[in-house]
């Protein structure tokens, strides 16, 4: 019997804002501990919890961007459970009426193309962090943190649209960029600012009903995401192949021994007796305030690759490699603006220029004006392409438009035919050894000798017309 995956995704992602969701303490990470805390998210008798408009309009944003139906009226509702990161013994989230539902994500993994469908986008707070080491009695005792109690979270519930580990894990890593993308939420995943639960259960191929799911739970990085979930498939199956049944638990990656291990059974799931928040009104937004936070939307990833594919007629790769950030993409836009042929344009940043950005690939030490007048440079063989690499490496230090250092350091490209002339007769002269080579075949010799002709003009020489004009010297 063959089998195939079901898979449903839940995933919390922070919002990218710089207090609470109900309270002003900070969201920082890195903080002592319990030091960004207050009566509100210590859940002290009498404190009320007000709404972070920030947060709503990261979460109507997300949701929007994830194609989803935005409603004018959601409700707050107490999450009841108890556990010591929780200090109200309840989380303020959203249950019956969630603030978006019905959205769908496009998804390419493998050359192969999905749609997953989104159940839901709600807003919440998040808990405390248990620590359980670092202590001198950690082998006794845990500690709690308070800190990130009550940091705003959006939860995005998939439909079990997904049927391989690596749908899943490539649908994550889509998740993460839109979110990014958006601004709303950072995408630090070490961090715990994104975080992944998955559903999975196994049936026979072709069979309409669902098996019974196991819950894998907090996922925080792609390929943890994937190896649990291929482990888990091969799991379960095994269990149904020698006969046996699939039990619904919670179970959690165990990343060191490459595998999961139950938490708790079905029987042991808590029951949170869900019921409406009562010190916070329903949330309204209207239909204007929603349409505002569309028009404030930028245009998102997979709309700006096609359209660069499109518009300035690069390839899918580059363009796909330019909207890695917005900073990248706008970047891009800017030197063409400023007169760069677009695939020139690309090609500088997806190549030396790469170098010198910062660590998330946005920030640039040459602005869009500096890159396209050295691009302008070498179109017009007023500097040779390796000449060019040194210049930029100028212009990084100095800061210097790459004119003004050509001309302070006389890097005009020699194109003279007389001058490249003589320089060819010169190595030939003094290179017959590479000569004969090249004569009896080894083509290798001709790279030698054009090096040879390069040094010999400190590197300025035009090198097509250095492979010309050699080329015909050898066969004359």
């Amino acid at each position: 019997m063959q089998f195939e995956s079901v898979i449903g995704l839940e995933i919390h992602a922070q919002l990218l804002t710089a207090s609470k969701i109900f309270c002003g303490c900070s969201t920082s990470f890195g903080s002592a501990p319990n030091t960004h805390v207050c009566p509100v998210c210590l859940g002290l008798p009498g404190a009320l919890p007000v709404l972070n408009r920030t947060a709503v309009d990261h979460a109507t944003r997300a949701a929007l961007a994830l194609g989803c139906t935005v409603h004018e009226r959601s409700i707050f509702a107490r999450k009841n459970y108890f556990y010591p990161d929780l200090p109200k013994g309840y989380q303020i989230s959203q249950y019956e009426r969630p603030l978006a539902t019905r959205g769908v994500v496009e998804l390419t993994n493998a050359g192969a193309a999905r749609r997953v469908r989104i159940t839901r986008v709600h807003l919440e707070e998040d808990a405390g962090k248990l620590l359980h080491e670092g202590f001198p009695d950690s082998d006794r005792k845990s500690y709690v943190d308070y800190n990130r109690s009550g940091t705003p979270l959006i939860e995005i519930v998939t439909e079990p649209d997904l049927r391989s580990a690596s749908d899943a894990a490539a649908f994550f890593s889509r998740l993460r960029e839109i979110l990014v993308w958006l601004g709303v939420n950072d995408g630090n995943m070490e961090e715990g600012s994104l975080r992944c639960d998955a559903n999975v259960s196994v049936r026979a191929e072709g069979a309409e009903t669902l098996g019974t799911k196991a819950e894998v739970k907090n996922l925080n990085s792609f390929r943890f995401l994937q190896k649990a979930l291929e482990y888990e498939i091969a799991r379960q199956i095994d269990v149904v192949r020698e006969g046996g049944r699939v039990v619904q638990e919670t179970r959690l990656w165990d990343a060191a021994a490459g595998r999961t291990v139950s938490m708790r059974s079905k029987e042991e799931a808590h029951d949170y007796r869900y019921f409406p928040e009562p010190d916070l009104p329903p949330l309204t937004l209207d239909a204007a305030s929603i349409e505002a936070v569309r028009r404030s939307m930028p245009e998102l990833p997979d709309a700006r690759r096609r359209r660069f594919v499109e518009q300035y007629a690069i390839p899918e790769y580059d363009a796909a490699q330019l909207t890695l950030s917005p900073a990248t993409a706008d970047y891009f836009e800017s030197t063409v603006r400023a007169g760069a042929p677009p695939k020139a344009a690309s090609n500088w940043i997806m190549g030396e220029l790469a170098r010198h950005r910062g660590g998330d690939g946005s920030a640039s030490p040459v602005s869009a004006d500096a890159l396209a007048g050295l691009i302008a440079l070498v179109e017009k063989g007023t500097i040779s392409g390796s000449i060019a690499k040194h210049v930029l490496e100028e212009m990084v230090v100095s800061r210097r438009s790459a004119a003004d250092i050509v001309s302070a350091k006389g890097l005009t490209q020699i194109d003279d035919e007389s001058q490249i002339t003589a320089l060819v007769q010169d190595v030939i002269a003094n290179n017959t050894d590479a000569v004969a080579q090249l004569r009896r075949g080894k083509t290798s010799a001709f790279g030698f000798l054009v090096g040879q002709v390069m040094k010999g003009a400190a590197g300025k020489a035009n090198p097509k017309r250095v492979n010309e004009l050699l080329k015909k010297a050898l066969d004359a």
